[in-house]
């Protein structure tokens, strides 16, 4: 048996054993209570039964026997208030010695019911006789001979008949008891299966994905907490699948991407290694592979980036930064592009300061991406604007364009690592991950809005908690 089976039989077992015994303490319990309240019953009516009878008995006594002495009705054998058939019946004097007996059996012990009796209470007992084998019950009541007590008298019933009808009756409620503990025993193995068996499947597919086959599913489980822990699992599966085409297909961007300007080096290397006396085409040659090394240095400049944020290994250096200072570099450096790629390139603020604590070089990256993509998805003529808005919150930059704008389908993974578009101009898919994780880190955040053929908008928002004005 494996060693996941074996843990599954032992929660099995314990869920088996802790239903068992709860369900055993419940009937024990009401099986003891019930038992009780019949004995109670049956005790208090035969006690009701005896007391009535006494007090009959008493009352006659106190009308017609009561002039003479106790022992003289005793020894004159007046017995017609002490004639019962069915019960013992014991005449006490005023010191609790029992002085007539109906059985002849007379014991020395000292009974309660006597001593309450002589008190000028009814008494009643319950014990062992050394002539009965079961437990009697006893009755006494005060006999009066002119206002004082004088004595007593006693009723005295075997419990014989009742205690076997209470052990029948404990038999019953013990059958029964067992009956439903079968029962719940049998329930309880069907209810811990249905939270066993999905925890074996559970684990059995966590075992195959660790193994790396993420195509195995869960199966649905009743109680919600399973459930949802098999559709979580569910959807980690679905998600490392995704991720993995992801990275896949982003290699395959890379490699592509990092062999184009690799081929373009070698290939002018190869022509300058033979070039004998044209300047003019030594000099394009050159430029192309340095723009190519450019390109090699900024994608591996990204995926180091990448790589450093995803590990949380990146540093920033947090200082007061002017937005519109900022903006100013921004406006420098890209408007030379603009004008080589025929673009309107302009930046919106109000004539206000405002100061917000970042990683001035970091912040310089996400724009300058931001305003790559902004190129790269336009045509010449089209617009391309940096707004700064102000709220009671929030600080707002918007990089707007007039652009080619992103589909519908694009827009909710644009910001997923290794997502590239289906546009022919997306590059590798991690540079608006990047963007994002940057913001984030300093406290902001980021979205876009896009509608294909209108153009897009990047919201990059910092909260005025952390800006200084």
């Amino acid at each position: 048996m494996a060693k996941g089976e074996v843990g599954m039989s032992s929660i099995r077992r314990r869920l088996l054993c802790n239903f068992v015994i709860i369900v055993v303490l419940t009937v024990a319990t009401l099986n003891t209570i019930i038992f009780f309240s019949f004995r109670n019953i049956y005790y208090s009516n035969i006690a009701n039964l005896l007391i009535g009878q006494i007090k009959i008995s008493s009352d006659i006594y106190t009308k017609y026997f009561s002039k003479n002495s106790l022992y003289e009705n005793v020894l004159n054998g007046v017995d017609v208030f002490l004639n019962r058939s069915d019960i013992e019946v014991q005449v006490f004097d005023n010191t609790g010695r029992i002085i007539f007996d109906s059985i002849g059996v007379i014991e020395e012990n000292e009974f309660m019911d006597i001593k309450e009796a002589l008190s000028g209470n009814i008494g009643r007992w319950i014990g062992n006789v050394s002539y009965d084998d079961e437990k009697v019950m006893a009755v006494s009541h005060p006999l009066y001979s002119g206002g004082e007590i004088i004595g007593g008298i006693r009723f005295i019933t075997t419990l014989r008949e009742v205690n076997k009808d209470l052990r029948s009756i404990f038999m019953i409620l013990t059958l029964l008891g067992l009956i439903v503990t079968l029962i719940f025993a049998f329930v309880s193995i069907l209810f811990s299966n249905q939270i066993v068996v999905p925890i074996v499947n559970i684990t059995e597919v966590a075992k195959r994905m660790a193994e790396g086959d993420y195509n195995k599913r869960c199966r649905d489980a009743k109680f919600d907490e399973i459930k949802n822990l098999s559709t979580t699992l569910n959807y980690m599966a679905d998600e490392i699948i995704k991720r993995e085409k992801l990275k896949d297909e982003f290699i395959s961007s890379v490699s592509h991407e990092l062999r184009t300007p690799l081929t373009s080096i070698k290939g002018w290397a190869i022509t300058l290694k033979d070039l004998e006396g044209d300047k003019e085409l030594l000099k394009d040659g050159l430029d192309i592979i340095e723009k190519e090394c450019d390109r090699l240095t900024s994608m591996v400049e990204e995926l180091l980036d990448f790589s450093k944020l995803s590990s949380g290994k990146i540093e920033f250096k947090f200082k007061n930064v002017d937005i519109n200072t900022f903006l100013d570099g921004i406006r420098k450096q890209i408007e030379p592009r603009a004008y080589r790629e025929n673009k309107i390139f302009s930046i919106l603020k109000e004539n206000l300061s405002i100061i917000i604590e970042a990683d001035e070089n970091r912040l310089k990256q996400v724009f300058i991406n931001l305003l790559d993509n902004a190129f790269n998805f336009t045509n010449a003529g089209d617009s391309i604007v940096i707004k700064v808005k102000e709220n009671d919150e929030d600080i707002v930059i918007v990089v707007e364009d007039t652009g080619l704008g992103i589909s519908k389908e694009d827009l909710p993974h644009v910001f997923e690592k290794f997502y590239k578009g289906r546009g022919s101009r997306s590059k590798n898919g991690i540079g608006l991950s990047i963007c994002k994780d940057i913001v984030e880190k300093m406290k902001g955040s980021i979205k876009i809005e896009s509608e294909e053929n209108k153009g897009t908008r990047v919201y990059v928002t910092f909260p005025k908690g952390g800006v200084i004005r």
